[in-house]
This record gives structure tokens, sequence and C-alpha cells, in this order.
């Protein structure tokens, strides 16, 4: 194995145009690394590996017809509630389990298109709910840094994967920090674009008016080649937001000065009960971009303290809404019953797991009469008190730095007997959701037990540009991202 698979989206271009390697040998080393790990790690629910090295071949021979792309030959991962025509899409739940998708979502369309290479399902918590993909229905997922700790989630295994190298990059989704808290947990990139930059076509949804789908990958310029193709107008999604995408991975260059530019520091992020590791190394982060020419200012976001009561208020609302139609009739299990009732109630119990029911009995409780003014109106109103913070923050700088997570990677089973604690995990991403704002998580430290830090750095409304520039300047002149888990 020539460990092409360790290598990064921008590397492996440059390999390829230089025909130092083929988008086969690629796709080989990255299912010979799946092979040796995964059933350590956990990471897929299925692979396509005829279809996988058809792709290959495919995008080798539009190489050798001129055609070029950053992505022509990638292999890139799926999270398993994304559809790809003729795949399973399964949301790691019981209920969907063996349904096979019958169109693309929008972003795999654009893979195609950019002639990357689809190369499996990977691992969630069930229909996204969850932070450390415990909750998922069909397999467990492992972090690559200790096998017995948790990979964050819901997007697990979407950054399982690319931590292993089983996979040069992925796509996952936010909904609440569900990709970023998983790329801080398992030290890689994460990027939960702008609400409305990537469409949300062919999501299978849990909160529709937070979910986003993004880019896990190994660099911050491979979230840049990720992020230009993904974006655009579409028709399909009604959130879809019609404006020109930038060239993001062309404005990362090899100028590292962050001078001229104002950072954003909020009090608030630093909550009561952060692990002390996780603080310092946040702070010694702030200090090295200082360094690199960055003013620090200290800004104030008073109303995120709430972000975590009216994320589960509006999210589960929300998700009551989204997931009753998987009812048995249409699509995925159906147990029978003497009426439509029964063989409604019959499947979903079995159907669903325990924190999805959570989550849908929750739901509907705050839209039912009586309680949709006293919880889901009033959260709404403290949504927009959060938005308006976050535009008060962006009149004094240009982008915000912010720990991720309170804590790192914790043992598995340590939080699954109190959901509320598991809650708590998202307690610094959830804001920038209720927001709409973007959002980038890169590895900043480790743990003196060997476990990774995230840097989120936090951009107003379309200016994934700026975090990206920020997130390159810290990366490049840092190690972080260099280093391996040995599994």
């Amino acid at each position: 194995m020539s460990e092409l698979n360790t290598k990064t989206i921008s590397e492996l271009a440059e390999k390829l145009a230089a025909s130092e390697c083929t988008s086969v040998d690629i796709v080989n080393d990255v299912l010979t690394a799946i092979d040796a790990r995964d059933a350590k790690i956990g990471a897929y629910l299925t692979i396509d590996r005829e279809s996988a090295l058809e792709q290959a071949k495919a995008a080798d021979a539009a190489r050798a017809e001129g055609r070029k792309h950053p992505l022509l030959g990638i292999p890139v991962a799926i999270k398993d509630l994304l559809n790809v025509k003729g795949q399973p899409c399964t949301c790691s739940s019981k209920i969907l389990e063996g349904y096979t998708a019958p169109y693309d979502a929008t972003v795999i369309a654009k893979l195609r298109e950019a002639g990357a290479v689809l190369l499996g399902r990977v691992n969630m918590d069930e229909f996204a709910m969850g932070s450390s993909t415990e909750n998922a229905a069909l397999g467990k997922t492992s972090n690559p840094w200790n096998l017995d700790h948790v990979p964050g989630g819901s997007s697990g295994g979407s950054a399982a994967c690319v931590a292993a190298d089983e996979a040069i990059c992925s796509l996952g989704s936010d909904t609440g920090g569900s990709i970023r808290q998983p790329a801080a947990f398992c030290g890689c990139v994460g990027l939960k674009p702008t609400y409305g930059r990537v469409s949300r076509y062919g999501l299978t949804a849990f909160a529709s008016s937070l979910d986003q789908i993004g880019p896990i990958t190994k660099t911050v310029k491979d979230s840049a080649i990720l992020l230009e193709t993904l974006c655009g107008l579409d028709a399909k999604d009604s959130s879809s937001i019609d404006m020109e995408v930038p060239r993001f991975s062309a404005a990362l260059g090899a100028d590292t000065s962050l001078a001229g530019m104002k950072l954003g520091l909020p009090k608030e992020y630093f909550v009561d009960g952060m692990d002390p590791e996780i603080e310092k190394s946040v702070r010694d982060a702030v200090e090295h971009c200082k360094s690199l020419g960055a003013e620090i200012v200290d800004v104030s976001l008073p109303n995120a303290k709430y972000a975590i009561a009216v994320y589960y208020i509006i999210a589960t609302a929300e998700a009551s809404a989204n997931l009753a139609r998987f009812d048995g009739i249409r699509y995925g299990m159906r147990l029978d019953g003497k009426d439509p009732a029964e063989l409604y109630g019959k499947t979903r119990a079995a159907g669903f797991g325990s924190e999805v029911k959570r989550r849908i009995i929750l739901g509907t409780y705050v839209l039912s009469s009586g309680y949709y003014d006293a919880y889901y109106l009033k959260a709404q109103k403290v949504r927009t008190l959060i938005r308006n913070d976050f535009t008060e923050a962006f009149k004094q700088c240009d982008a915000i730095l912010a720990p991720v997570t309170p804590t790192a990677a914790y043992r598995k089973g340590e939080k699954t007997a109190d959901p509320l604690k598991m809650y708590l995990d998202d307690i610094l991403t959830t804001p920038i959701n209720l927001a709409g704002n973007c959002a980038l998580s890169l590895p900043c430290g480790f743990t003196s037990k060997g476990m990774p830090i995230g840097l989120q750095i936090i951009g107003d409304a379309f200016k994934e540009e700026t975090i990206l520039n920020v997130g390159h300047a810290y990366e490049q002149t840092t190690e972080w991202h260099t280093m391996k888990p040995e599994i």
C-alpha cells in the first residue's frame, strides 16, 4: 500500500495531475485501510466497492481526456442521511433498514458532476439525534484516538473515517453542532456553512430550519475545495440562497498574516465546568492568532446561555413533524395491525430508538394546545435575540474565536444514562445554528490523555471566506492537523 489514503484532497489532486498515481490507486489504498482498520473503528455501514472502482476508472479516463477538477477521482464518504441513488439510506435506524434511495441529493449530484468517487455510507446517531453516535441502531463507532471513547455525533462516522484515513474526506450534517463537535473530538476540520448556502434537497430532515450539510476534511483548504463544489442555488430547496459562490480555495495562499483582522472573544463561551485543558488550548490559539497580527477584541453574546433550551424546543418540534412520515405505510419497516392506528403505533415503537422517541414526544408536547405559546413561540422569540447578539458582535469584529466543546471526547457509556448531560455537549455549537451563521472547527491541541481539542471560528452569515482564511493561517503555522492516531 502506497498510503495514498493518508493524503489530502489538494495533495492527491497534484499527484493525479502529475500522473504520479491514478484514482484507482487511491480507491484501492482507501479500501485497504478500511479492511485493515474498520473492524475496530466501525465508521462504515456499507461500502460499494465495485461501484467505487468503476467510478475511479471513469475518473481516470476523464482525466486522460483533459478533464480537470480537484475532486475528480477523490473518494468521499457519505453520512447515512443523504440520498445516493441505488444505495441504502437508513439514517442508522431500524425503521429504514433495507430502504434504497431512488434519487440523488443535490450535493451528491454536484459531487458526481465533479467526478468524485462515492465510496460508501458512514454511521451516525439515529436520524442525527445525538452527540456521540451511541444512538446508532445499525452499528457502533469508536474514536480513532482511543477506541474506548466516542467519536462525537451525530456525524461520528464521517469524522472517524477521515481521522482514521479510511476516507480522504466526508460529508456530514450539522443541526446543532453535528459536524463541528465530532470533528473536534476526532482531530479533523469540520465546516458548518451558513444556512441556505448548501442545498438541503435529499437530506433526510431532522430540524429543517437548522439542518445544514457540510464537509469534514483533513485540512482547511480541503474544506474550502469541497464547499465551493457543494454551494449554489437549487430550485428544489426553498431555503437555498441565490448568490455568487466564491472560489474559497483560491483565496487560501501562502500568506499567513492576520494583520488588519479583528477577532472577537466571547466571555460567555468559557463556561463553568469547562475542562481547563480545553480552555488553555483555545486561549493559546487566540494568542497565536494575535501573534499572526490579529487584534483580539472582547465581544458579548448574552443570550447564548439560553441556546440549549431554545434549540431543544425548536429542534424537537420540527423533528416531531418531519418524522411523522415514517409510519409504516409508504416505505421502510411495517408491522401489521388491526387498523392504521395500531399499524402506526407498532411500527414506530419497534422502528425508532429511545432517543428519537424522546425527541418526538418532547416536540409534540411543545407544539400541543396550551403549550405552543409557552414554549415554542417563546423559543422562537429568544432565537431572534440570539441572532441579534451575533449581528451586534460582528459590528465589532470579523470573526469570533471560541471552544467547540466544553470537554474532549469521553468514554463510551459515560453519558448514555443521562440525556441532559449529553445535550449539554452542544452548548457552544447550537447558538450558531439558531442564528444561521457559519462556523469552522479545527484542531488546536490535545489533552493530557491524548484526545484532540478543537478551536471554533465563527463567522457572520455568508462569511465562509473569512473563517476559512483565519483557519488556514492558524493551521499553516501550527502542526496539530498533521498528527495521526495510532490504530
